[in-house]
C-alpha cells in the first residue's frame, strides 16, 4: 500500500458532514452570519453592517482577524505601530488583518457586507467605546443559547 491509501483508509469519517450550517447573529450595528462550525479551528462570518454604523473600537486578547468587504462601502479605524489611530477605506478583493492587542473598529460608510476569516472565537472581546453600551464580551457570553449552532 502507497502511504497516501494508508492514510485514506486511516481517516475516522464520523465527523464527515454534508449539512449546510449559519448561525445569525443579530447586533445593534447590524447582524453576523457565522459560518464554520464552533469546533472548527477557524471562524468564518459575513458581517451585515448598516450604513452609518460602527461596531465597537475593541481589541481582542487571543483573537487575530481578516476581513475584506464584498458589497458597499466599509472602512476600518485602526491602530498603527505607533500606536496611532487611522481610518482606512476598505477595498474588495483586498484583506486587512488586525493582531491580537491591536485597537480597532469596523464602519459601515453604506450599508455593506464584509467577510471575515479569524482564529476561533475565544478570549475576551475588549470594548473600549462602544455606541451601545455594551460590556466585554467574554467565551461565556459566546456560549449562551441565543448564539447556539442553528441548522
Amino acid at each position: 500500500m502507497s502511504e497516501q491509501s494508508d492514510f485514506l483508509n486511516s481517516v475516522d469519517k464520523t465527523n464527515f458532514s454534508t449539512d449546510a450550517k449559519s448561525t445569525r447573529v443579530e447586533k445593534p450595528w447590524g447582524h453576523e452570519l457565522l459560518l464554520s462550525p464552533p469546533e472548527a479551528p477557524y471562524t468564518f462570518k459575513i458581517m451585515h453592517i448598516v450604513a452609518g454604523a460602527r461596531q465597537s473600537m475593541q481589541v481582542h486578547d487571543a483573537k487575530s482577524e481578516t476581513y475584506t468587504v464584498v458589497n458597499g462601502k466599509a472602512a476600518i479605524l485602526i491602530e498603527t505601530s505607533q500606536g496611532e489611530m487611522i481610518q482606512v477605506e476598505l477595498s474588495p478583493e483586498t484583506g486587512f488583518t488586525t493582531q491580537i492587542g491591536q485597537r480597532h473598529r469596523l464602519i459601515g460608510l453604506t450599508d455593506c457586507d464584509i467577510y471575515e476569516a479569524s482564529t476561533p472565537e475565544i478570549g475576551i472581546t475588549y470594548r473600549l467605546e462602544d455606541d451601545y453600551s455594551r460590556p466585554d464580551e467574554t467565551e461565556a457570553m459566546r456560549a449562551e443559547p441565543n448564539r447556539g449552532w442553528k441548522d
